[in-house]
């Protein structure tokens, strides 16, 4: 069974202020994104899929593509402002349209079982195994996994990050609320991204990174709920975005989908501002002194 790293690359980067997805992270030139797929390897994923704007095609494959063409099947997914299933004037759309239309970028390079993840994110060698022994062993159609981290092991020092905070019914997700999450008076305040209530969160407050198990029949859901992303007004089309999270979230309330929580029990490292660089290079230098890592990762 051919498992596959489906890696979403086509982010911008606009607090951070350039591609973090190539940003050098170590003495060696790696990016973060080098570390995702050399745990993925070392854990029976055999083939990975970038989404990236087409623009960037060169670029990735002569930096990351280069370095690990001969240990993985790599292809290259493109994201695009233009596929989408209407007409509509595009002039004042800036970015491509979020995680869900990401992901059917790549809906014709996968054949089996797949896991997701972002680019510019550190996920965990313990996360990796708990995605693929999952994936292993499902028996179940329209069943999936999130593999969850706690909020107080994914906040940047710098300002607000977004997590799709997780409501959870016994082993399973209940429900995921894409929010922006700051401090306020010495609280942690969530502010829904669909504009609901704020809420407050606990640092123990399990969240969602955008790593997910799934399943391949995952696409027909993807599909449907694209299609009826569109039928919103075509003003608020022009700045909104089908985000993964509210997708799941609508089919678990609807019953067509299950989501069990996989607490990652690794820490995740993640670059949201420039601020955040030189912290994420020291605690990857120090993985490697614990031999976590190799000192360099592709020989």
């Amino acid at each position: 069974m051919e498992k596959t790293l489906v890696v979403m690359a086509a982010g911008v980067g606009s607090r951070f202020g350039g591609l973090k997805q190539i940003t050098p992270i170590d003495s060696e030139g790696n990016f973060i994104i080098d570390y995702s797929v050399y745990d993925a390897i070392k854990n029976g994923f055999t083939k990975v899929i970038f989404i990236i704007k087409e623009d960037y095609l060169e670029l990735f494959k002569n930096s990351i593509g280069k370095r690990i063409e001969d240990k993985i099947k790599v292809d290259y997914a493109f994201q695009s402002v233009e596929a989408i299933p209407i007409a509509m004037d595009l002039k004042r759309r800036e970015k491509p349209w979020g995680t869900v239309q990401a992901l059917l970028c790549a809906q014709s390079y996968v054949q089996g079982p797949f896991i997701v993840i972002n680019a510019d994110d550190f996920y965990g060698e313990r996360a990796f195994q708990k995605a693929s022994a999952f994936l292993d062993q499902v028996d179940q159609p329209f069943s999936y996994a999130c593999l969850s981290y706690e909020f107080g092991m994914t906040q940047s020092l710098n300002g607000s990050v977004k997590r799709g905070v997780l409501e959870l019914s016994g082993d399973f997700v209940h429900s995921i609320v894409e929010s922006k999450i700051e401090y306020d008076d010495g609280k942690l305040i969530a502010t829904p991204l669909n504009g609901t209530s704020k809420f407050v969160i606990q640092e123990e407050t399990p969240v969602s990174m955008n790593m997910f198990a799934f399943q391949a029949d995952i696409f027909p859901i993807l599909e449907e709920y694209w299609l009826s992303f569109f039928q919103q007004d075509q003003e608020k089309l022009l700045i909104a975005e089908a985000l993964l999270p509210e997708c799941l979230m609508e089919k678990i309330k609807k019953e067509k989908i299950k989501i069990l929580n996989l607490p990652s029990e690794s820490i995740w490292l993640g670059i949201t501002y420039q601020s955040d660089l030189e912290r994420v290079k020291i605690q990857l230098q120090e993985l490697k002194k614990q031999n976590k890592y190799p000192k360099k990762l592709w020989r």
